[in-house]
């Protein structure tokens, strides 16, 4: 989705910088957070930027710890992987469970950061790999591409479907068009929906309803 979004809206789209975004403006119907600089860097940060306060580090490793064990998960759950499939060598290290993962993780963090945020050696290699793994099995893994192929037609649908009938949309992001430009408010009101609304509202859309006699 994050691909598509940038291909179609005139000024790019950084899921990094929307998420900015979404706390200082889209939140409390469009008052946004009162949040602090040391929050603020660690969601600019948290992809690939080093953050610049111990903070935005935090809030950095912190995506990382759930992202990968939460999607391995989902993963399993999807039959995309099975438990076997994953690397020995990290799960030996970081354990069997996202349970256990997650507390090897944090626990390292707290042993041996000081002036940085950092796991030590042995875990760090074990969590790149593991995220490798990921990278390679999972997200761009040739089995997935015609699941993606789907998932951008449907954002590049309601990207357009949503230009052309802005009034369509929740009365916050018609609001929104009128004080930031139609592409953005559009941007704003598909990257803050979830996978599952998403395809609801394409099949609403798109998908005849059967009739009954």
């Amino acid at each position: 989705g994050e691909r598509t979004l940038d291909q179609l809206v005139p000024d790019h789209f950084r899921h990094y910088e929307q998420s900015k975004r979404v706390v200082e403006v889209i939140e409390k119907n469009g008052q946004g957070l009162n949040l602090t600089s040391e929050v603020i860097d660690g969601i600019l940060c948290h992809t690939n930027a080093t953050a610049k306060t111990l903070e935005g580090q935090v809030v950095k490793f912190s995506d990382k710890i759930a992202y990968i064990n939460h999607d391995i998960e989902d993963a399993i759950r999807g039959g995309v992987l099975r438990q076997e499939d994953l690397p020995k060598g990290p799960i030996e290290v970081l354990g069997k469970s996202k349970s256990e993962r997650i507390t090897t993780l944090i626990k390292s963090i707290i042993a041996n950061s000081t002036d940085l945020i950092q796991y030590d050696e042995a875990t760090r290699q074990a969590h790149d790999e593991l995220r490798k793994f990921m990278f390679d099995k999972v997200y761009f893994a040739p089995s997935t591409n015609a699941e993606k192929g789907k998932a951008c037609h449907i954002v590049e649908y309601l990207y357009k479907y949503f230009i052309g009938f802005p009034e369509k949309m929740p009365e916050l992001y018609v609001g929104f068009a009128k004080e930031y430009g139609l592409e953005r408010a559009v941007c704003d009101f598909i990257s803050g929906m979830t996978d599952d609304f998403a395809v609801d509202y394409f099949k609403e859309l798109c998908i005849p309803k059967s009739w009954s006699y």
